[in-house]
């Protein structure tokens, strides 16, 4: 449609890594977000920027995070995992201690699948380390490095030991059925599962904890992957300083409370996160703040365009470690000369 320059649709709600994709169709909506853009989360914003220009205001916010079994834990006498490691050390000692009772039981379900949730997973092993963001910012891809090889070689081996076989074809869903289920000590996912998983007919209801992803070994830092939705105005639209308007509304602060209170949305919005009413009805918003502004986002901006070929070369490469088709490293290696070559022919 918009290629088409079609004048039917006025607002898109795009997902975070669109904007570089769509922005030559897009207006820059500087001129009509005026103060409001002091109210977002900074790192919200990054997303919502394109060529220079601001062509989405942000939504809703998302971050990769850590859920565990709070029984299990103190069952164990084990704290909430730290590193990686310490995550894996303590996956395998309850999964071996549990599997008496549960044969289905593991230790860590995450997105494993060839698709976008590999490449927000292999991102947050990597950042995790202090590997880089596979490109940087300048647009130099960055992706064969020591600690991006450590992750992915440490990664590889938790597939049949803490984690199931099948979690090679998990997406969000697949691995939120096995935790919800109770088959499962940790899950990386998003925000949105902590309802389901505390729903009135949840399994584990009241048993799961949230926290942030674990460090690669001490001296990386807490990152999740930042995640979320935009909104954004038609270049196309016949009415795009109306639309404009209504975008500037939707993100507002009294909009974004709305939806928090009545659908769990985390807000971009910084002073809703100490919002009394907002976290009675979200507890959990409370820790979630620090994990957004610390989150890492997707190269999408640096590549506009070329995002989806990028993420593909990605969650290929991370794939074929995972199910060792090819060593990390000679993986990374493929990566890096793709990347280098994708970025001379889309001279992005």
């Amino acid at each position: 449609m918009l290629a088409a320059r079609a004048t039917d649709i006025d607002v898109f709600q795009l997902d975070v890594v669109w904007s570089g994709i769509l922005a030559a169709h897009l207006i820059d909506l500087t001129p009509f977000a005026g103060d409001a853009l002091r109210e977002h989360l900074p790192a919200t914003l990054v997303g919502a920027k394109a060529r220079g220009r601001l062509v989405a205001l942000p939504w809703y916010a998302d971050v990769g995070v850590l859920y565990y079994r709070k029984d299990l834990l103190g069952k164990y006498d084990a704290p909430v995992p730290q590193t990686w490691q310490q995550l894996a050390d303590t996956a395998r000692r309850i999964q071996s201690g549990e599997r008496g009772t549960d044969a289905r039981l593991w230790g860590l379900v995450f997105q494993g699948r060839a698709y976008e949730g590999l490449t927000c997973n292999a991102l947050e092993w990597i950042a995790s380390r202090g590997g880089g963001t596979i490109v940087a910012a300048d647009g130099k891809p960055e992706a064969d490095n020591a600690a991006a090889r450590s992750a992915l070689r440490e990664a590889a081996t938790w597939i049949n030991d803490i984690s199931p076989p099948g979690v090679l074809n998990y997406a969000e869903e697949e691995a939120r059925a096995l935790f919800q289920s109770g088959h499962a000590v940790f899950m990386r996912n998003w925000p949105y599962a902590w309802a389901l998983a505390n729903a009135q007919d949840s399994p584990v209801r009241g048993r799961v904890g949230i926290a942030a992803l674990p460090v690669g070994d001490g001296t990386g830092q807490h990152v999740g992957t930042l995640g979320g939705g935009q909104l954004s105005v038609s270049r196309y639209s016949p009415r795009a300083a109306t639309a404009a308007s209504l975008v500037v509304y939707l993100t507002s602060a009294a909009e974004q409370k709305r939806r928090a209170l009545a659908g769990g949305y985390n807000p971009t919005i910084a002073r809703l996160y100490t919002d009394p009413e907002v976290l009675a009805a979200n507890p959990f918003f409370a820790m979630l703040q620090p994990l957004i502004e610390h989150a890492v986002a997707r190269p999408s901006g640096s590549v506009g365009t070329r995002y989806n070929q990028l993420s593909a070369k990605i969650w290929g490469a991370a794939h074929r470690a995972l199910t060792h088709q090819q060593s990390a490293d000679a993986a990374l290696q493929e990566l890096q000369r793709d990347l280098e070559r994708l970025r001379r022919v889309g001279r992005w």
